[in-house]
């Protein structure tokens, strides 16, 4: 057995080395925490639990253990952090994943729309309208996902009530706000979801809630923010002052957590919607988890607070940084995705072509290079396995020190591996060497003496 620990640990290290000191991560869906979250989690909390609820009978809130009178106050320390980053006083904060969060607002709508329901089958909710998965919408938003024990069928079809946003015949990665007019004619959703995992483009909030309040009902607007929690506000976009009702996300992309989820809420207060907290509340415990992962959450905390100390300079850093890979990366004869006229994109991510069904064998090559990407299916292709497009982005290098001219730099180093036919993979590692400092984040040193007490617990 001691073999076995040895082997484990030494491969630990080596892929942590591997990963973190000769790699150069552009996997849009990721971030390194920084040193101190990555401390903090490991503390107490992780192995603890902290169930609890709000009850009527009792009016407070009730923890089911004892001992948690420091995760209660770490968990009214996030919502403040959270609710200050995104304009809101409503955030639940105990969600695990992203997807999680979407799958709890699903739940506590059709628990919404059945509230006065005594009896018979529940009806599940009336008509979505989101992104075609081909086309960027998110897994969880999908009938091959998890919205499929949520939505209704259209009892003359049998199919999911589900309708996809229109796009541009000129650029497939923005919405047709006037074909999307049209379809609101005939189509009255209930839910209505932004948000992808393919985001080149601000989402048309605002244009299409104009539309939805000449609607007899307007449907509850919903933001997917996983791939954009961290660059949400005046540098990107607010969805909640562009009319959104809920937004949702994972703490771990472009924002500086761990490995979570969560979700906001703005309503009016005379919105219809205004009850549906309370069920989303519900759903998030007891419906969706128990355990909601402590040492996570005791380190989300902390990177709130890095974000909201940083937020403007890591935001502005992370679009110039974008933008400037984009252009390089065309420069250079790469086929970019997107709109020339704003440098390709308006998020953190960059989308390339390299031919049909080419993503995969490219990202392996670029892997073999040590640079670190997905493959992505693009408009047009079929399905994942005939992917032509990689997908990129430059949070996580950016909180390493990147700079603009430093992804000019990389960009050269993809075209030697995807054009070229060279592998980079040494002066990759030269390369990545200049950045293994983090930015954007609180450092150790700033706290010595807390620092090793907290080493010394181990």
């Amino acid at each position: 057995m001691s073999d076995k620990v040895r082997t484990l640990l030494e491969k630990t290290l080596e892929n942590h080395t591997w990963r973190q000191q000769q790699c150069i991560n552009l996997i849009p869906s990721e971030m390194t925490p920084s040193p101190l979250v990555r401390l903090i989690q490991v503390t107490d909390p992780v192995g603890r639990y902290a169930e609890h609820n709000f009850l009527q009978q009792l009016n407070r809130e009730v923890y089911y253990y004892q001992g948690t009178k420091f995760i209660e106050w770490v968990e009214q320390q996030l919502i403040q952090e959270l609710g200050q980053y995104l304009g809101t006083d409503l955030v639940e904060p105990r969600l695990i994943s992203g997807q999680t969060a979407n799958m709890a607002v699903f739940s506590a709508l059709v628990a919404f729309r059945n509230q006065d329901k005594k009896q018979g089958e529940l009806e599940r909710i009336h008509g979505v309208l989101n992104h075609h998965l081909n086309l960027g919408g998110h897994l969880s938003a999908q009938a091959m996902g998890p919205l499929r024990d949520y939505v209704a069928r259209d009892p003359a079809t049998g199919r999911f009530m589900i309708k996809h946003f229109p796009v541009r015949q000129d650029n497939p990665y923005q919405v047709d706000i006037e074909a999307t007019a049209s379809l609101l004619e005939t189509f009255a959703p209930e839910l209505v979801i932004f948000g992808k995992s393919m985001f080149i483009c601000r989402e048309p909030v605002k244009q299409v809630c104009q539309i939805l309040s000449q609607l007899k009902q307007r449907p509850l607007v919903m933001y997917d923010a996983a791939h954009v929690l961290g660059i949400l506000g005046p540098a990107f976009q607010d969805p909640f002052a562009e009319g959104a009702n809920i937004v949702t996300g994972s703490t771990h992309k472009t924002f500086f957590g761990t490995q979570r989820g969560i979700i906001a809420a703005r309503f009016d207060s005379d919105s219809p919607h205004a009850a549906l907290w309370d069920h989303i509340r519900r759903r998030a415990f007891p419906g969706f988890l128990s355990n909601h992962h402590l040492g996570t959450l005791l380190g989300l905390l902390l990177a709130a607070m890095e974000m909201n100390t940083y937020r403007e300079s890591y935001q502005t850093q992370v679009l110039k940084n974008a933008k400037a890979f984009a252009r390089a990366l065309h420069h250079c004869g790469i086929q970019v995705e997107g709109d020339p006229a704003v440098d390709y994109t308006e998020t953190h991510q960059v989308l390339v072509r390299v031919g049909s069904h080419q993503g995969i064998e490219a990202a392996e090559r670029l892997e073999d290079s040590n640079i670190i990407v997905n493959y992505q299916a693009l408009p047009g292709d079929e399905n994942f396995a005939a992917s032509s497009g990689i997908r990129m982005g430059v949070a996580e290098m950016t909180r390493f020190g990147m700079r603009e001219q430093d992804f000019q730099e990389l960009a050269e180093l993809i075209a030697d591996v995807l054009l070229r036919g060279q592998r980079v993979a040494d002066t990759v590692v030269k390369f990545r060497s200049r950045f293994l400092q983090m930015q954007y984040c609180f450092a150790p040193k700033n706290w010595p003496e807390l620092t090793e007490r907290l080493l010394a617990t181990f």
